[in-house]
């Protein structure tokens, strides 16, 4: 029996041993990502041989070479089990709020195709004096960045298409950033959906208060794996299956396989979406995981959307269809009432929210003869060929 327990504990050891030569060889790659994915190899190798000679050496010295090769076989074993779940983790397709903006970008000369709308004949508006500095959510950047190539004066020298450079005018910075930005003077003026109550509380404290123009609707829409048997979903049941209160497939017509309900970051424009809906039922807490932070140690964070057979997620329509157009995804239906164009403009979608430029009270006259304009005829007409519905 001693024997036994003692084999057990070696097994232990090893397994433990290869976990983390593994992941301290994943974090060196991660701290140093100049380096090719090959150097994991072999660092774990080094780190498990170099390991492996100090045991024999100082624990394992009156256990034959046959039991050794035994604790070697099954430790391995264990360590490469542990590494193909990593792996099988990482190769399930993600939805995440991260796309390429490159086709998006205004006044850019896209050598393959610039996707951003046009209209049919030049704006009869154009931005002259201080040209407000915009910002957004990345689901609308197509909208506004069409909004600026269409009345904003070209200018090679200064960089209108760098959604992720402070200094251009024409910014990306999602949603919770961009409401910081507006409030603390950065930005002029924001394409987001409605605030949340913690960025109200936030513009309350700093003595702001945010004019919200209403310019545009969008259907809010969940979405589960294209081979899920489900197709619509209850208002009331999306409110049980988020409080926790729905658990299983079967409950609401799939089949017999527990549902792995995704979330959003808190303050994004989905999240915000999501907690209205759920009204005074409470939110469930959001699945969460733990990931190596860019120079070491790790972060626990909101875990993005993976398309598991039983996940369950949540975007806005253009987002999910048209930036990110996954087809291995399928949208639900809500209450029988599919999202398209039609039903969001006849309001018989349940889930269709208006989206918003927001702007603070005391906005520039530039600010407002640009949202003057896209309240116009061509206004609409630019919101409606970028792929929404335009506020009438």
């Amino acid at each position: 029996m001693r024997r036994f327990i003692r084999y057990l504990v070696i097994v232990a050891l090893w397994t433990s041993v290869l976990i983390l030569a593994t992941f301290g060889s994943m974090m060196v790659i991660l701290a140093s990502s100049f380096l090719p994915n090959q150097i994991i190899v072999l660092i774990s190798a080094g780190v498990f041989f170099v390991a492996y000679t100090w045991f024999c050496y100082n624990f394992t010295m009156r256990i034959s070479f046959k039991k050794q090769l035994q604790v070697m076989i099954l430790s391995v074993t264990v360590w490469a089990s542990y590494v193909g779940y990593i792996e099988y983790h990482r190769s399930i397709p993600q939805m995440k709020g991260e796309v390429d903006l490159y086709y998006y970008r205004p006044f850019e000369e896209v050598a393959y195709e610039n996707r951003l709308a046009t209209l049919d004949e030049p704006s009869k508006f154009k931005v002259s004096g201080i040209i407000p500095r915009i910002d957004g959510a990345t689901g609308l950047y197509p909208l506004y960045a069409a909004i600026a190539q269409a009345t904003y004066p070209k200018m090679d020298y200064y960089p209108y298409y760098e959604p992720d450079n402070e200094k251009s005018l024409v910014r990306c910075s999602k949603t919770p950033k961009a409401y910081e930005n507006l409030i603390s003077g950065k930005v002029d003026v924001i394409f987001v959906a409605g605030p949340s109550n913690k960025q109200l509380a936030m513009a309350k404290k700093e003595g702001v208060e945010l004019k919200l123009t209403p310019i545009g609707k969008e259907a809010f829409v969940f979405f589960v794996n294209s081979k899920n048997k489900v197709n619509n979903l209850s208002v009331e049941q999306i409110k049980q299956i988020y409080s926790g209160k729905i658990t299983n497939w079967s409950d609401v017509g799939g089949g017999n396989d527990s549902i792995r309900a995704f979330q959003r970051p808190e303050n994004s424009g989905s999240q915000t979406a999501l907690q209205r809906i759920m009204g005074d039922t409470p939110l469930m807490k959001a699945l969460r995981e733990d990931v190596p932070a860019s120079m070491g140690g790790i972060i626990n964070q909101v875990a993005d959307y993976r398309n598991y057979s039983n996940s369950l997620g949540y975007s806005f329509l253009f987002f999910a269809t048209k930036m990110v157009n996954n087809k291995e995804i399928k949208l639900l239906s809500i209450d029988g009432i599919e999202a398209n164009h039609d039903n969001i403009r006849s309001g018989k979608y349940p889930f269709a929210k208006e989206f918003y430029a927001v702007t603070r009270d005391n906005e520039s006259r530039e600010t407002r003869e640009l949202i003057e304009w896209i309240r116009s005829e061509q206004g609409k007409e630019l919101i409606r060929k970028s792929g929404f519905v335009p506020v009438e």
